[in-house]
């Protein structure tokens, strides 16, 4: 199971799938959801989702790039289902987490803590 999460973490723009991740975890692919979502308390897809989003919300601090721009950076494939997965997860939308940021200037794993999504 810490394979596939790695795997996640490393890839989390690319597309993944289940047969893929289990085969990376070593199990069928029947019992790959069953296995992380046990191991990791949520399954592997919102696990995705809220890696892809963390992203979202460093380079809506960071960078001037616009929200269509960070939403295919991250591996999003629409703007709208960015923007809904974005506000089930931090509870606002990308603009308006963009608006309401500052830079914290402290080095990203501190920020990633600090700021991590409850979703």
């Amino acid at each position: 199971m810490l394979r596939a999460r790695d795997a996640m973490d490393r890839a989390y723009a690319q597309p993944l799938d289940v047969p893929a991740l289990a085969r990376i975890a070593h199990v069928s692919e029947s019992h790959f959801t069953r296995l992380f979502r046990a191991t990791f308390g949520e399954t592997p897809h919102r696990y995705l989702q809220r890696r892809r989003v963390e992203r979202a919300m460093f380079l809506l601090r960071e960078t001037d790039r616009s929200v269509t721009d960070i939403c295919f950076q991250v591996g999003f494939g629409s703007p709208g289902t960015f923007s809904r997965t974005f506000r089930e997860i931090v509870g606002r939308s990308p603009r308006e987490y963009r608006r309401q940021a500052v830079s914290t200037g402290a080095p990203t794993c501190f920020t990633m803590a600090w700021m991590r999504p409850n979703g």
